[in-house]
């Protein structure tokens, strides 16, 4: 060690993207720089410099003489062996005045709101900086001409793909319903008639599988530009995680710090969803917005305003892009959970007997959708044209060729531990709580245990007797079973009414 340089060592601890730097409380420079637990620390190794989250070790994790570096520092930076780091105070954020103004409830211009999101991406905001912004954003508190402004900064910050001339597909779903794995068959279908469809998805933020979730139990998702660009060139469309490719990194650090708040904004909601499609290439984008009591957009009138601040901001930006209302009510498919959500999408590419059909009709409906944007088709065809590739086998074939370019298909894994939760009462189904059935999905172990969840195929209006199973919970240990088998007890997903 010298004055300002320490050996840096890997601490080996995941603290998801947030890059941490471990120093013990009796090292040299803590002390002289007067650095103290939850200090910013610029780390500089080499020509690469890193803005980092101090913690104070007062244990032997580390010895004086070095510091240890979570997994996102240490990617980061690629230290080589025994290579020294020297560290100090970072310049103040430049985007620090803007940040007050938003949480003084001001409006902020493009040129502000790209300051943030360059602080974001350089790592020059804390956590708590980053907190405050997505709460001070909250709500209704970004107006369409806001909207649009972050969602032009976000695209500044981040790479951009170019197919091309020609069209490039796309669709997206804000979320909140269980199953709804449309994805992967809509790619399939959309890639088999010819069209380009480069899809990026994401994991799970606050749900039991995300699509990348669901589609790496089949094939490899993280892949990058170059390997994505190969894909698609060579099949028409991939479903790759978009995490990897980093096309729009600042979206992926605001989603980091608003999955544990939970803070839902129709603002940050647009930008996130639309820069990342202008990011991938995309002209013609299909968004897909279930409303229900307990999905994301839990009314018409918040669809209605969700639909118009995704208008303005495409048509800003110059996105063709349409939107698809659906039934929000209830879960879509059999399986909640990476492979059993993949059982189901495979299951309607197969054609098979037992295939989910309201996965089927929801798939096709929003395949088709998505066919009556491109220029110069008959409207209303669509929907044939997207069964006649999923009856012919056509889609199927397209799916697999795109797995195997991608690294690989796999059949999906099962669960070791499996348990039914039975009715208490004879009824009619009146109400079903996608938030619930999600929770015990969790619990579980999804998406964590891929083969872990839940399948149930019961749906509003439908009649069960008394001990009748409602749903299967799956998971690949007994603590875990037991963990969402006594949540269940307690929050029945299933409102009974008395049947006619």
């Amino acid at each position: 060690m010298t004055h300002t340089r320490m050996r840096v060592v890997r601490a080996g601890i995941d603290t998801y993207q947030q890059p941490v730097v471990y120093m013990h409380r009796e090292c040299e420079i803590c002390r002289s720089e007067g650095f103290a637990a939850m200090t910013r620390v610029e780390v500089q190794l080499g020509q690469r410099t890193l803005i980092a989250t101090l913690n104070v070790v007062v244990g032997d994790l580390v010895t004086v003489d070095e510091a240890a570096l979570s997994e996102a520092a240490w990617s980061a930076l690629a230290p080589q062996p025994g290579e020294l780091a020297s560290f100090r105070h970072p310049e103040p954020a430049a985007s620090v005045g803007a940040l007050r103004s938003k949480v003084f409830g001001g409006r902020l211009d493009e040129s502000q709101y790209l300051a943030l999101m360059q602080d974001a991406v350089a790592s020059r905001l804390s956590d708590l900086e980053l907190a405050a912004f997505v709460a001070a954003s909250a709500g209704e508190r970004l107006d369409q001409s806001e909207t649009t402004a972050l969602t032009r900064a976000m695209l500044t910050v981040g790479q951009r793909l170019d197919w091309g001339e020609g069209l490039v597909l796309d669709k997206h779903c804000v979320g909140g319903l269980p199953g709804n794995r449309t994805t992967p068959i809509v790619v399939a279908i959309i890639a088999a008639l010819g069209y380009r469809i480069p899809k990026t998805s994401s994991r799970a933020i606050t749900s039991p599988a995300g699509t990348a979730d669901t589609m790496e139990v089949l094939a490899p998702v993280a892949l990058d530009l170059p390997d994505m660009r190969r894909v698609v060139e060579r099949e028409g469309g991939c479903i790759v995680w978009g995490g990897n490719v980093r096309l729009s990194p600042a979206d992926d650090i605001v989603i980091r710090i608003q999955r544990p708040l939970d803070f839902d904004s129709d603002g940050q909601l647009v930008a996130s969803v639309l820069s990342k499609k202008v990011a991938a290439g995309s002209t013609h984008v299909l968004i897909d917005i279930p409303v229900g009591p307990t999905a994301k957009v839990r009314s018409d009138a918040a669809g209605t305003r969700l639909a118009t601040r995704l208008g303005g901001t495409a048509s800003a930006l110059g996105l063709q892009l349409d939107v698809y209302r659906s039934d929000g009510r209830q879960p879509v498919g059999v399986g909640i959970g990476p492979a059993l959500e993949a059982l189901d999408v495979l299951k309607v590419l197969r054609n098979n007997a037992d295939a989910p059909a309201d996965l089927r009709e929801r798939s096709v409906a929003l395949a088709g959708a998505l066919l009556d944007m491109v220029p110069g088709t008959t409207p209303g065809t669509g929907v044939a044209r997207a069964n006649e590739v999923l009856d012919s086998g056509r889609a199927l074939a397209k799916f697999l060729a795109i797995c195997e370019a991608q690294g690989g298909f796999r059949e999906p894994p099962h669960a070791e531990f499996t348990a039914d939760v039975t009715a208490g009462a004879s009824g009619r189904i009146a109400a079903i709580d996608n938030r619930r059935l999600a929770r015990i999905a969790k619990l579980a172990g999804a998406p964590g245990s891929p083969a872990a969840g839940l399948a149930t195929a019961w749906r509003i209006g439908d009649v069960v007797q008394r001990g009748q199973p409602l749903f299967t919970v799956h998971a690949q240990s007994r603590g875990e079973l037991a963990y969402a088998l006594e949540y269940a007890a307690t929050a029945v997903p299933f409102a009974l009414e008395e049947a006619a």
